[in-house]
């Protein structure tokens, strides 16, 4: 049975200091740490195997194909899909959303047509939408929140007519760390007939996520926040609709054949996957959600929860503080009276503690709470209790040097 310290030995980063001080590092909604098992992963594939995947007959290329593909099924089975040709590869969750909203958008929406998002969406759930709208002429609808900062679930079933397309949310809010009802809006919406998008940036890595009991049509994720390397992800779509989708990109690996006449796209999963591949970052993904089941992803998301918790407990009792929404996940955003968040992080990093500050990506959400910005702490697998003391102790010095 794996204990917090034994998952922290497998963190070569987290053993070293910063201004001399232990790394405290609570800033895994941005992005994880990398495991040993991960690193070395990268390490093996450059030295033993790195090769062209899907296009060499040699030993080498053979081998990468198959850790590639290999890893494919390990997202499959990591996400509940049905099918392993469902799993599109792409740089990470904003990618993924950027596929949907131009291959979907431009297969299957007109000028007056309707997307719905929410106000607590990151930025790579609002652009994409807003280029899309600035292209073909669609509409954005916005669910609202309650006072309590959750999704106003009675507004969203009125949001719905005949011009609505697409519903696209996340799964767990970046700044809020609030996890919506999303079985209950992938209801809504398909009993309209409208599909889904789940931006999963934020509860892959966290919660056990089974897009096919949730019936999901599209979930995003992202591989850097789930212990993998950056600049690999995930999309994952129904049969049904990517088989109708327009490539997004096009070039190598997604054609059957190409003639100056006419070009033939290639099956799933490679119709969207043109290029040369991030195989090196593939292979580390499927290590990482390997690791990641090796944990027990249930185990991970109790430890993080009683973590979050303990967290708002301690910073309820200093004066001035205002936490965001009902914390339900691993991240908390707070301010404390008038001190701005930047000069709290800037403190904070000089007590060798690394937490998140400013709008997160949320610009919107941060109109519609009227403020310029929050500090976030969030957790992952290797975070400890001790470490939240150590973050309490440095946000009240931060308050005794501000008065």
């Amino acid at each position: 049975m794996f204990t917090t310290d034994d998952i922290r030995k497998e963190f070569p980063i987290l053993a070293q200091q910063v201004h001399g001080k232990p790394l405290v590092y609570l800033d895994n909604a941005a992005t994880t740490q990398k495991p040993q098992c991960v690193i070395d992963a990268i390490s093996e594939v450059y030295t033993t195997y790195n090769a062209n995947v899907h296009r060499g007959v040699h030993h080498l290329s053979q081998v990468a194909t198959e850790a590639m593909e290999s890893a494919r099924t390990t997202v499959q089975q990591f996400i509940g899909a049905e099918q392993r040709h469902e799993i599109i590869f792409t740089r990470g969750t904003t990618e993924s959303i950027n596929l949907v909203a131009s291959s979907f958008g431009e297969t299957f929406l007109k000028s007056g047509d309707e997307v719905i998002i929410s106000a607590l969406e990151h930025h790579s759930n609002i652009v994409p939408w807003q280029l899309l709208r600035d292209r073909i002429g669609i509409e954005l609808r916005i669910i609202p929140l309650t006072e309590e900062c959750s999704l106003d679930l009675e507004a969203y079933r009125r949001v719905f007519n005949e011009r609505t397309k697409l519903v696209s949310v996340a799964h767990v809010s970046n700044v809020l760390g609030i996890t919506n009802p999303i079985k209950e809006i992938i209801d809504i919406a398909h009993s309209h007939d409208v599909p889904v998008l789940i931006d999963g940036a934020q509860s892959t890595p966290h919660i056990k996520v089974d897009v096919k009991e949730l019936d999901a049509d599209f979930f995003a994720l992202s591989g850097h926040k789930v212990y993998a390397p950056t600049g690999i992800g995930v999309l994952y779509g129904k049969e049904k609709w990517l088989e109708a989708m327009r490539p997004y990109h096009g070039g190598g690996e997604m054609i059957k054949s190409v003639r100056f006449e006419k070009t033939t796209y290639n099956e799933l999963p490679y119709k969207f996957e043109a290029g040369t591949p991030d195989y090196t970052g593939i292979i580390a993904l499927g290590k990482a959600l390997e690791w990641v089941n090796s944990i027990g992803i249930e185990k991970i998301a109790a430890h993080e929860h009683a973590l979050t918790r303990y967290a708002v407990e301690q910073l309820q009792r200093i004066e001035k503080m205002r936490i965001f929404g009902n914390p339900d996940g691993a991240a908390v955003s707070f301010l404390i009276g008038d001190i701005h968040p930047a000069d709290i992080g800037t403190i904070l990093d000089h007590l060798g503690i690394a937490v998140r500050t400013g709008h997160h990506c949320a610009q919107p959400l941060m109109d519609y709470l009227g403020i310029p910005g929050t500090v976030r702490a969030s957790f992952a697998a290797y975070n400890t209790k001790e470490e939240v003391d150590i973050l309490i102790k440095g946000i009240q010095r931060a308050v005794k040097m501000f008065g």
